[in-house]
């Protein structure tokens, strides 16, 4: 048996490594163990799902565990997410394209996970952390404290094989979707959400700027590296999305509703590729060129899942994969990650310096499940309306004011564990909350009532001087006055939003008015429909940009 430690994190993955990380920040002198299942470093180009980041994730790795350097150097900055109705056509220029023109303020990066990890794990050894590989873990058994003493959890596990244990204060279970924690004692819990993908890498880039030769397409964006996006090739019941990684690979994955695409469709290449070639046909030419065969393929049937409970007073705590998994779009992976780190690292810490710790377990955990359940808003029964290009914009506008003004503002102003800012905030996070709540099946009707248009054009995010100065104010550091201030202009903003969403859908579908969804939508925003449709505060369908001179 070794020497007791006062963590020890089961998983050596993005979360588990960046947790220890975190932790040791706090902490310099606790005793910190990572159990890696894995006994070598990880490959690059591996296929674990999660390169893209967004704003939250990205800021911190960059900016809170002070990778910014490795990130800029070693992997891709990413040129925003960008969305193409390219369903059944081949002729990118001629259908509808929703994305920026040029990089905005806060940007994020497109991450090779073999390559971060790596450095993550030299990063930790580096700071005395221990991380131990080739471990298989079994059975955990949960401490039993005496009274006013603490007990020790004691992790079984395989090493070289050989049995060991492992006592520890506090287990993290990092271990990805094996869930270890999660499954043991039984905290798994169905997620609403249906949906179902496959994903596999190809061993050369993807440049969609070479789909095609209309120069005025090819002008629109600057500098001309849309293969940098997060592209996502849409359709109505599914998406695919189209990675690049520093590693000179390609990551493919398609996402879908099983009502519309089964996923006996996607359960093998083959399969795969014979439905992109029904769907998305000038990728499907693109990966049988030369070069592009993958280089491994996975899929997973009903991907999304909850858990009960993440965070213990009886010092156990679960994060990333381990805990949850909603759904890939707009790549909230690591922004969970980050969220879940923030709130164990704080539990830890607090318990390590002998602080009170226990009374933030409940509140914490009703954090984190309010910003699960918020997302899921995003994804759940959201799928059929991706056919439609008006709806999907209108849908993406709404959801980055949402995350950006809302979710982004507690994590980039370090709220996150503020309890008495965040209680402050209650009454402008829950209207925020309510009014995504109803915009979400608003938007459903809507798609499924009107008559969808395909119009070709680059609906440009970065020509909304609002939008843009949304991402702008990340960075902006703000005191407890400011913070409060800013959460109350994101709800008006919201507001005035869904008033003006409401508005220009009334001037093409006038019974609109009468829809049970849109009463509850202007119910909680407080507004009255704005019917001028030259109103241009908070427009909806972006300014299309010209072609460059």
């Amino acid at each position: 048996m070794s020497a007791p430690h006062d963590i020890v994190l089961l998983g050596g993955g993005l979360a588990g490594l960046s947790c220890a990380l975190h932790l040791r920040q706090r902490n310099p002198q606790a005793r910190i163990l990572v159990l890696d299942r894995r006994s070598g470093p990880s490959p690059e180009g591996t296929h674990t799902v999660g390169e893209s980041t967004v704003e939250i994730g990205a800021h911190y790795f960059a900016e809170v565990l002070g990778l910014g350097e490795h990130l800029r150097t070693r992997h891709l900055r990413k040129f925003g997410f960008r969305f193409f109705h390219l369903e059944g056509s081949e002729q990118i220029e001629a259908v509808q394209e929703i994305g920026v023109s040029r990089y905005l303020k806060v940007t994020s990066f497109q991450i090779d996970r073999g390559i971060f990890e790596n450095h993550l794990r030299e990063r930790a050894r580096a700071c005395g952390i221990e991380v131990r590989t080739g471990c298989v873990v079994g059975q955990v058994e949960m401490a039993k404290p005496a009274r006013g003493a603490v007990g020790a959890h004691r992790v079984h596990l395989r090493h070289d094989g050989q049995e060991e244990v492992v006592d520890a204060r506090w287990v993290v279970d990092a271990s990805g979707r094996a869930g270890l924690l999660r499954r043991q004692m039984g905290l798994a819990e169905a997620s609403p959400h249906d949906a179902h993908a496959c994903w596999f890498r190809v061993p050369a880039h993807i440049d969609i700027e070479q789909w095609s030769g209309d120069a005025q397409w090819l002008g629109r964006c600057e500098p001309a590296q849309r293969w940098r996006s997060t592209n996502h090739l849409v359709g109505a019941g599914y998406w695919v999305w189209m990675i690049p990684l520093s590693s000179g690979h390609h990551s493919i994955g398609i996402v879908a509703d099983p009502r519309l695409h089964p996923p006996a469709l996607l359960n093998s290449y083959p399969r795969a590729l014979a439905w992109l070639e029904k769907h998305q046909p000038r990728l499907a030419r693109a990966l049988r060129e030369p070069g592009f065969g993958p280089a491994d393929f996975v899929a997973l049937r009903r991907f999304s899942y909850g858990c009960r409970e993440l965070f213990s007073a009886d010092r156990w705590a679960m994060t990333g994969e381990a805990g949850v998994f909603l759904d890939p779009f707009y790549s909230p992976g690591s922004d969970f990650i980050a969220i879940a780190n923030t709130y164990v690292v704080d539990l830890i810490t607090r318990d390590l310096a002998g602080e009170p710790w226990q009374p933030y377990v409940g509140i914490f955990g009703q954090l984190f499940r309010s910003f699960y359940d918020s997302t899921m808003q995003l994804y759940q029964g959201q799928y059929p309306l991706f056919g439609d290009p008006q709806a999907l914009a209108t849908k993406v506008i709404w959801d980055y004011a949402f995350y950006w003004g809302v979710l982004c503002q507690l994590f980039f102003q370090e709220r996150l564990t503020d309890v008495p800012a965040l209680g402050a905030a209650r009454e402008p996070l829950a209207a925020a909350k309510a009014m995504n709540e109803a915009m979400q099946p608003w938007l459903r009707r809507w798609a499924a009532e009107r008559s969808a248009r395909n119009e070709p054009g680059l609906l440009d995010q970065a020509g909304l001087a609002w939008f843009e100065a949304l991402n702008r104010g990340l960075t902006d550091r703000l005191d407890d006055a400011a913070f409060q201030q800013r959460l109350r202009d994101s709800r008006e903003q919201l507001a005035a939003l869904a008033a003006e969403t409401v508005g220009r859908a009334l001037l093409e579908l006038p019974d609109a008015a009468r829809w049970p969804e849109t009463q509850e939508l202007l119910r909680r925003a407080g507004r009255e429909p704005v019917r001028d449709g030259t109103m241009l505060q908070y427009p909806v369908v972006p300014l299309r940009v010209q072609p460059a001179a």
